[in-house]
């Protein structure tokens, strides 16, 4: 290549199969002005001959392996106008020779390993239009030198380690369209100066130690289109003229000390499609000027102190997708203009002094996924109406004043699958027949009403986790079904005319009457328990016999199997038991063998055979019982269902539906199938929805305590399903973080709090389900071999993308590099993600709930995104040429920037 003395321009960028370092000679190529070679294979450092192109004006080595320095030699090229470094594995310093670039517009070095401070010679480059510093590891100030790039227009220092006040002189950047400052350790205040920037679409900050207020001065950028403060200790109001931005289109002010009230003046904000204010100390009224803002799908205003009513203008905003005014102090009725918020999913007026009733067309909400308007004043009756939400799977009116009886179309809900809860009402009457169709419900709560008539419906619900229908008026006997068998006598207390069995049966008629009866009853059980022994005895003998008989065959031929079904089930245990060969073995777990089983009628379900309970074992060790009770009742699309159980004294099975593709380990690991970027997404979202339901909608909450990727099944159609629940804990208020006895969890996958604690809380699961993410990202196993130094899949991670100078790409998969620019950002975000999960504290994890909703939002705001920027003809095919443009930068990756 040194040979070329005339070459002018080198693009070879985008061929990932060319390797190898720049060569020295490329200094011979003295009239060089474009060296492009980003998204390569070159590795090597940049040699330090660079520095004799005088005439090179644009640097392209981004998104390669390039290690080392920055050659301080790079402030030769005095005609250099764009360096594009960024995605490498570069280390050290920012060296001071690149003030010498007095041409330089673009600066991108972000995701390297770049230490130490901003270098205060840059302000020389007083041409520099983009500075792109975000995720390093650089620390310090932010220099007062930078006050000179007057043309600045794009400011990027998000992930750093950066600390002082936000500087004053950032007014001066007349032209500057974004400014990322999110996830550094700024302090002090929001400098009012901020306000002189006319041109600035885009100001994010949140995840700092900001105080003081908002500056009102904010509002003087009038192109201002998102702002994210949350998660700092702001506090005061939010000035009213902020609320005049006609561009703005997302305000998240979360997790602050903000007080006042919410002005009128929102009303001009009618591009605004996002508003989250919760968690701070608002009061007043909700405006009825919220009501214009059309465009609104996401309004989140809980945990404050609202006051009044909930305006009846927000029917208008149609757009509507979820309305979040849990925990204020609203009063007043619920406005019966909700109806017109058809694409309404979640509704949550809980905890609030809401009256009135419940309005009829409520019913006409039919997207409804979750309605919860719990802890307030309602009264009246229950609509019939709400028959027609079909896709509702939680209802909880409970704590309210409702009266009459349960409509029948409440057992219309097929759909509710998480939870009823109907609780401390005063509701009167029977059960209705129609609940016979909830078969799914999962937590059904009655409980503290004035109910009548019988139980007996409810022995049809065969997925019930959770009942409690204490302190009613109920009566008759209770269902003679398993689940009432092992029910808790509280969940049934205060109905003092339920007969639990005979004996203790009031019953009706003279002494005499009741004596006989009684010695009647007494007569009955004593001829009962006579004829039980002797029939106990009998089998007692007779197994004796056969064991004797056929001392030389398996006891699992021998024994009497119990069976329970969960499901409506075609063949008999001995269909099962007779195919449990070792031909037929799939795989084995912590709790046992796995087999898959094809039944006479060709169903081909999987048997876990789980290990015998050796004789003086601690109960917490009965995986059986464990898993049965987690399991038997659980009702989700991506939990394993449980299709039965077989016991018979010493072999305990279960019986699942079988998953076609295996685990997720199976399919990263043994290649058993090519899994593109698109699989692994719907994978690991599929997996948070589930694990989300345990943590979240099971009541109480359950600890998988085994998270890891071959407790993964995916499905024909890369749909995932959590499975092997031997070590699952149903977690009481009162344990939430409860000492375990057995070792929680896997190798390699267990939260380090639990090798000095031995707690398990959600958070471990959350720690788990972090590894995992790891683990689909870079297709290696948490411990595996080919880790150098044998490091665990975090400690070699972190070292790559900190101190062993490894930039994000080459921490992938191979299989995955050759992916389209907008999916490598979704696999940046979902590493951000990962890296939040496997926090070393606990109480820094962020919650299952939020965790899903994050991947959620990763997909969607780069499909929109994608939307938006399709490249037009002519455009580069260069897979990453959209993290090239300016147009596109890390303002687009709204998931890393903020949780929020």
């Amino acid at each position: 290549m040194g040979q070329l003395l005339a070459l002018e321009s080198f693009r070879a960028g985008g061929n990932t199969g060319i390797h190898g370092e720049i060569p020295m000679q490329i200094s011979n190529c003295k009239g060089l002005v474009y060296l492009g070679l980003a998204d390569t294979g070159i590795s090597g450092q940049i040699p330090r001959s660079l520095g004799e192109l005088k005439y090179l004006k644009t640097l392209s080595v981004y998104t390669a392996n390039i290690t080392g320095d920055i050659p301080a030699e790079i402030g030769n090229c005095s005609a250099l106008e764009e360096l594009f470094l960024y995605g490498n594995q570069l280390s050290g310093k920012i060296p001071e020779e690149l003030a010498l670039l007095k041409n330089l517009k673009r600066l991108l070095l972000w995701q390297n390993n770049l230490t130490g401070t901003i270098p205060e010679v840059l302000g020389n480059c007083s041409n520099l239009k983009m500075i792109d510093l975000s995720m390093n590891a650089l620390t310090g100030v932010v220099p007062e030198s930078l006050a000179k790039l007057v043309v600045l227009e794009e400011l990027l220092l998000s992930y750093n380690y950066l600390s002082g006040e936000i500087p004053l002189f950032i007014g001066n950047f007349s032209g500057l369209k974004q400014l990322e400052l999110d996830n550094n350790r700024f302090s002090g205040e929001i400098p009012a100066a901020i306000g002189q920037l006319k041109e600035l679409s885009l100001f994010y900050a949140w995840q700092n130690q900001l105080h003081g207020s908002i500056p009102s001065e904010l509002a003087n950028c009038e192109k201002l289109q998102a702002i994210d403060l949350s998660h700092n200790f702001l506090t005061g109001s939010v000035p009213h003229s902020l609320f005049h931005l006609k561009n703005l289109t997302q305000l998240l002010l979360l997790s602050n000390g903000l007080s006042g009230e919410i002005p009128s003046d929102i009303g001009n904000c009618i591009g605004l499609y996002r508003l989250r204010l919760g968690s701070n100390n608002f009061t007043g009224q909700i405006p009825t000027e919220i009501g214009l803002l059309g465009n609104l799908s996401f309004l989140e205003l809980s945990d404050n102190q609202f006051t009044g009513e909930i305006p009846s203008e927000i029917g208008h905003c149609t757009h509507l997708e979820m309305v979040d005014f849990h925990g204020n102090r609203l009063q007043g009725i619920i406005p019966k203009t909700l109806e017109f918020l058809v694409n309404l999913n979640v509704l949550d007026l809980s905890m609030n002094s809401i009256s009135g009733t419940i309005p009829e067309n409520l019913g006409r909400l039919t997207s409804l996924n979750k309605l919860v308007i719990s802890e307030n004043y309602i009264t009246g009756l229950i609509p019939k109406s709400l028959g027609l939400c079909k896709d509702l799977q939680l209802l909880d009116m409970s704590s309210n004043r409702l009266t009459g009886s349960i409509p029948h179309e409440i057992g219309q809900l097929q759909g509710l699958d998480i939870l009823l809860n109907l609780s401390r009402n005063s509701l009167t009457g029977p059960i209705p027949e129609s609940f016979a169709n909830l078969s799914k419900l999962a937590n059904l709560d009655l409980s503290h009403n004035k109910l009548t008539g019988t139980l007996t419906v409810l022995g049809s619900l065969d997925n019930l986790v959770s009942l409690d229908v204490s302190y009613n008026k109920f009566s008759g006997f209770l269902p003679d079904t398993k689940f009432f068998h092992d029910l808790n006598a509280t969940a049934y207390a205060g109905n003092p005319e339920l007969c639990i069995n005979r004996n203790k049966c009031p019953l009706s008629g003279n002494s005499h009457v009741k004596n006989s009866t009684r010695n009647l009853v007494m007569c009955t059980l004593l001829s009962l328990t006579v004829t039980l022994l002797v029939v106990l005895v009998g089998v007692l003998l007779c197994i004796r016999i056969r064991r004797a008989a056929f001392e030389r065959k398996d006891e699992e031929n021998i024994l009497e199997w119990e069976f329970t079904p969960f499901q409506k089930l075609n063949f008999s245990v001995s269909d099962i038991v007779t195919r449990l060969s070792d031909s037929n073995i799939i795989g084995k777990g912590c709790s046992g063998m796995v087999y898959r089983v094809e039944t006479p009628l060709k169903q081909v379900i999987a048997v876990k055979k789980l290990w015998p309970v050796k004789n003086g074992e601690i109960p917490e060790r009965d995986w059986f019982s464990a898993e049965v009770r987690t399991l038997g009742s659980i009702r989700h699309k991506n939990i394993v269902r449980l299709l039965g159980c077989c016991n018979n004294g010493k072999t305990r099975l279960l019986l699942f539906d079988y998953i076609s593709n295996g685990s997720l380990a199976g399919l990263l690991h043994e290649k058993k199938l090519f899994l593109d970027w698109d699989a692994r997404y719907n994978i690991i979202l599929g997996a948070a929805h589930g694990l989300e339901y345990l943590h979240h909608d099971c009541t109480p909450p359950i600890v998988h305590r085994d998270i890891k990727a071959n407790n993964i099944l995916v499905g024909p159609q890369f749909e995932a399903f959590l499975a092997d629940f031997g070590l699952a804990k149903l977690v009481d208020s009162a344990e939430c973080s409860r000492v375990s006895n057995t070792v929680a969890g896997s190798y390699g996958y267990i939260a380090p709090e639990y090798g000095y604690s031995f707690r398990i809380t959600e958070k471990s699961d959350v720690y788990s389900y972090g590894v995992v993410l790891l683990e689909v990202l870079t297709g290696r196993e948490p411990t595996d071999t080919q880790i150098p130094e044998g490091a665990h899949i975090v400690t070699w991670v972190t070292k790559e993308l900190r101190e062993r100078k490894r930039d994000f790409t080459t921490i992938l998969d191979q299989q995955l590099l050759l992916r389209s620019g907008t999916q490598l950002q979704e696999m940046l975000q979902v590493l951000g993600v990962a890296l939040l999960c496997v926090n070393p504290s606990p109480e820094e994890r962020p919650t299952m709930k939020d965790v899903t909703a994050l991947l959620k939002e990763i997909k969607h705001e780069n499909e929109d995104f994608e939307k938006s920027h399709c490249p037009s003809k002519g455009d580069t095919a260069n897979p990453k040429a959209a993290v090239h443009s300016s147009s596109f930068s890390r303002s687009s990756e709204p998931l890393i920037r903020s949780p929020s």
